[in-house]
Formats: C-alpha cells, sequence, structure tokens
C-alpha cells in the first residue's frame, strides 16, 4: 500500500487525480478527501477498488477519518 494525495477535488474516483505526494500533505481545510492508502497501479496513481472507493463514501458520510482515508480537518 502507497500513500496518495488527492489533487483534483472534482474527480475523486479517477486515479489520475491521485499523486504520490514528495512532503507530508497538509490536510487543512474543510471535510473532503485529503489522502488514501491504496496499492499503486504501477504508475504512480491508486488502484481505486470497490473496497477503497466505499471507504471514500463511508468517510465523507461520517465525515470522519477511516482507516485508508484521511479527511481534510
Amino acid at each position: 500500500m502507497a500513500l496518495f494525495q488527492l489533487n483534483d477535488q472534482s474527480l475523486p474516483a479517477e486515479s489520475s487525480s491521485y499523486s504520490i505526494p514528495t512532503t507530508t500533505p497538509v490536510c487543512s481545510g474543510n471535510a473532503r478527501i485529503c489522502t488514501i492508502n491504496a496499492t499503486d497501479d504501477g504508475s504512480g496513481h491508486p488502484e481505486l477498488d470497490p473496497a477503497i472507493l466505499g471507504e471514500m463514501v463511508t468517510a465523507l458520510n461520517n465525515r470522519a477519518n477511516t482507516p485508508n482515508v484521511k479527511l481534510k480537518a
């Protein structure tokens, strides 16, 4: 698993919207996705399988971090 930072808030379900951060991401702001832990798809982007997509929805609906999804707070 690798850490990925969401760069495009308008497309959180697109793997190309994420990158591997070179520094510790700053996750300040509103309750949107900041980072996820996921398997690298081989091109430096996350593999967005149904499990991680479901966890993203859970985190957003509950406005709380999950084991693999960190929200901006």
